[in-house]
This record gives C-alpha cells, sequence and structure tokens, in this order.
C-alpha cells in the first residue's frame, strides 16, 4: 500500500486529466502550475516533494529560464516529459541533464510517469535530514562539486545569469574559469547567442587589438581581405575575456572606449558598429596589485568588475576532490585498454594529501595519464605520480571499507542502468538494505550509462 497525501508539483500548460487522475489515484495531492511564480507558491514548505515537468507543453526559452531556480530545490525529485526531438535541443538537455533524476518522451503511459515520479519522490526522501553528506554528484553542467565553495558558486552563478551586467571571475589557474562563464552565458537569455572565448594573454601584443576589434582589407601589410573581429562576433551574445589581467596597457584603453559607447571600429576602417554583448573577464592575477604597479587600468577593472565571482581552489574543495576524480575516471576511462574498477585505498589517500598547485587542469591530466598506464584494476597512488604523498596521512580501515562499498555500488549500478533490484540482487542484499547504503553514501542521484535516462554532457 502506497503513503498517501505525497505531494506533486505539475508544471504545464495544459493538464494532461487521465495524468492528473492516476496521480490522485495513487495517493498525490498534485498542486498545477503554469509559471515560475505558480511553483514558488506551491514550494511553500521544506517537505519533501515529486515533481512534473511537462516541457512538451512549450514553454518558451525566457519561462524555461525562470522556471530554473525552482529546479534547484533540494526537496523536489523532478521528473521531465518531452516530446520527439526536443531534447535536440542545448538549453533544454542540460536543463533535464542537471536537474531531473529521469525523463520520459511522448507517446507514454500513465502509469509509467507515476512510477517514475514516485521514484524521484523516493530518492529525495531517502536523503532529507542528512545535509552533511554530499550527493554523487552535484553540479552545474560541466561542473562538479557539492562543498559548501561549490555550492556558494552555483548559487552565484545562477543568481548573475539572470543580469546583463558584467562579470568579473577570478581565482587561481585551472579552477575552470572558462567553465563558470560558460555555466553563466547557458543560464542568461543571451544563451541561444554566440560565446565567444580570448585568451589575452596567449595574443602576441602587436595582434590584440586586430584580434579583438578586427580589421578592413588593406589595413596593414598583408590584411588582403576584411575580418571580424572577437568583439562583433559575440554579437547578441557573451564575450569572454580570459587572463584579462594580461592585457596589453595600449589595449585596454580601446577595451574601455567599448565598454563606454558600445560601438567599436575596425582597424583601418571609419564606421562606427554598434556592438550588443554581455561581458564576462576572468584572470589568476592579484588586480589591486597589477593596478598599483600601473599594470592595468583601475576604471577599466571598475567597468569590468560590477559583479564579482570567486572560483575555489581544488585543495579547499574537501571531498569534492575524490568526486572529481571518480568523474573524470569515468569520462576518460576508454582512454586505455584495461577495464578500470575505480581508485586504491592509497590513491584515495594521496588525492587528498596533495596540494594542487595546477588545481582541476592538473587533476584531469594526472588522471589521463593513469588510465593509459596502470597495470592493474584500480588506479593507485604510483599511477597518478603521487606515491610520496602517501604515508602523510594513511586511510584507515574503515575509509578503505567505505572506499570499497561505495565503489561496489556505483558499479553495480552502471552496469544495471540504475536499476536498483537488479543491482541488489548482484551485491547479495535486499533492496531495502540498498536502499539504505544509497543514503548512509549519499548517492541520491542514481549513476546512469550513457544511453539510459541520463542526459549526455
Amino acid at each position: 500500500m502506497e503513503p498517501a497525501n505525497r505531494h506533486l508539483i505539475y508544471i504545464t500548460r495544459e493538464v494532461n486529466a487521465q495524468l492528473s487522475e492516476q496521480f490522485n489515484a495513487r495517493g498525490w495531492q498534485v498542486d498545477v502550475a503554469a509559471s515560475a511564480r505558480d511553483v514558488r507558491r506551491a514550494l511553500r514548505s521544506e517537505a519533501a516533494a515529486g515533481g512534473l515537468l511537462d516541457l512538451s507543453s512549450q514553454f518558451d526559452s525566457r519561462e524555461i529560464i525562470a522556471l530554473e531556480p525552482c529546479l534547484t530545490r533540494p526537496n523536489v525529485g523532478w521528473v521531465a516529459a518531452t516530446a520527439p526531438g526536443q531534447m535536440q535541443e542545448r538549453t533544454l538537455r542540460r536543463l533535464v541533464r542537471d536537474y531531473c533524476y529521469d525523463y520520459v518522451t511522448m507517446p507514454y503511459e500513465a502509469p509509467r510517469i507515476v512510477d517514475s515520479v514516485g521514484h524521484a519522490y523516493g530518492m529525495v526522501v531517502l536523503g532529507a535530514g542528512d545535509d552533511d553528506t554530499p550527493p554523487a554528484r552535484a553540479g552545474e553542467g560541466e561542473m562538479v562539486g557539492s562543498c559548501d565553495a561549490m555550492r556558494a558558486l552555483f548559487r552565484a552563478i545562477r543568481k548573475v545569469a539572470m543580469t546583463d551586467a558584467p562579470v568579473f571571475v577570478s581565482g587561481e589557474s585551472g579552477t575552470g574559469k572558462e567553465l563558470t562563464a560558460v555555466a553563466i552565458h547557458e543560464r542568461s537569455v543571451r544563451c541561444a547567442a554566440p560565446f565567444v572565448a580570448i585568451n589575452c594573454g596567449a595574443i602576441p601584443p602587436h595582434l590584440v587589438q586586430s584580434e579583438l576589434f578586427g580589421y578592413e582589407r588593406g589595413a596593414f601589410t598583408g590584411a588582403t581581405q576584411r575580418k571580424i573581429g572577437r568583439i562583433e562576433a559575440a554579437h547578441g551574445g557573451t564575450l569572454f575575456l580570459d587572463e584579462i589581467g594580461d592585457l596589453p596597457l595600449e589595449s585596454q584603453a580601446s577595451l574601455l572606449r567599448f565598454l563606454q559607447e558600445g560601438r567599436i571600429e575596425r582597424l583601418g576602417g571609419r564606421e562606427s558598429i554598434d556592438i550588443d554583448v554581455r561581458v564576462i573577464s576572468a584572470t589568476h592575477v592579484d588586480m589591486v596589485r597589477a593596478m598599483d604597479e600601473g599594470r592595468f587600468r583601475a576604471d577599466l577593472y571598475h567597468r569590468l568588475c560590477v559583479l564579482q565571482i570567486e572560483e575555489p581552489p581544488l585543495r579547499a574543495r574537501g571531498k569534492d576532490i575524490e568526486l572529481l576524480a571518480r568523474h573524470m575516471l569515468e569520462r576518460f576511462r576508454h582512454d586505455g585498454t584495461r577495464r578500470l574498477r575505480g581508485f586504491s585505498a592509497d590513491a584515495i589517500a594521496a588525492l587528498h594529501n596533495y596540494a594542487w598547485p595546477g588545481n582541476v587542469r592538473e587533476l584531469i591530466n594526472r588522471i589521463r595519464r593513469a588510465i593509459v598506464m596502470s597495470e592493474g584494476r584500480l588506479i593507485t597512488a604510483h599511477d597518478l605520480e603521487l606515491a610520496d604523498f602517501v604515508d602523510v596521512a594513511p586511510v584507515s580501515l574503515a575509509q578503505a571499507r567505505e572506499a570499497a562499498e561505495r565503489q561496489a555500488i556505483e558499479l553495480a549500478l552502471l552496469r544495471h542502468r540504475g536499476r536498483l533490484g537488479d543491482a541488489a540482487q548482484e551485491l547479495a542484499i535486499s533492496r531495502v538494505t540498498l536502499y539504505r547504503l544509497l543514503s548512509a553514501h549519499g548517492m541520491r542521484h542514481i549513476p546512469v550509462e550513457p544511453g539510459a535516462h541520463q542526459m549526455p554532457n
């Protein structure tokens, strides 16, 4: 007998009467919402709830963006209903991948949807009251993390994405500043327009002007035809100025003028061109020191730094280091020829003991190298070239057992595409025990192989 009075948030433009009757018959209290305001009204308590997002009812892009903050609520297990071919749209694909436990494609049977929402609701209930245990994977698109610093970053991304003001992303090299810029762009009203990135530190100083603003034919020797600059190419979308702290002083004046007037002139041209872009900039440089030393204009900095986001270094992300390592192993495991099962206990110890001066970029490189060079079924500290960092703080037997148990569950769920009954049978435990272990390990987001119900990156 299923419990009664479970709460369902049904987001749709056109209510499916048969579907609503099925939910009512199974003991659900249904709240229909046609807008973000309706959803916020329905989410009046922190109690666990199920959610059905009917994307087939043709919400426009602005409505989807307005709904997204509602989908981040941890007490609702969302399932999406989509029309055939709808997942070809990048924004919807990301929305389903990042916030939904499952999705179904029309035509669909009502009992199938009710069961799926019930499963999502059950997974939320499992995690209720266990805030100290992070989910197995949480994040923003390509960004992965569940520590306090990353949760704060994700909240900041969602907030600044709703405005058009310039954003300044600061942080050490390798922390993923461009991923943050992409995440902001994809959640903004400009998501369908271009995202153009330029590394200001990688372009020779004498070419910066032409790269940013473009040039006309005959502007200089070798200019045989007109070239559109990066700023003009981003018209209507987002311009990402990476390593802005390395921009030469002579180019800073031109960039400041563009930011003030919203117009550019190509080199060798006389026409003034109106440009509409949202500017996001990033650097690892200490900008206060750069301004004090006269290497960066203060007026330009204040134009760029209306909103600021700080990217946390990897060493400050605690358990996220292991979370990221496992994510990268799954992502790149096909680089190697062996069927790797995960990380050994000494590898996990080394991951936490190493300072990661190269941050996430270094982590990715070490894991990809280990995948290719490993000679066993588990990646070891030696494979990661971090053997010297094992003895600093060896893992306890309890930690090793916990890591092995979690790994066994993850692999079983991957092999059976998230089917709990089949995974429990392989592990020789009951389904109830598997639910308890999922909760204990914070595995509310069940990993599913591509081709099942998880959307590809």
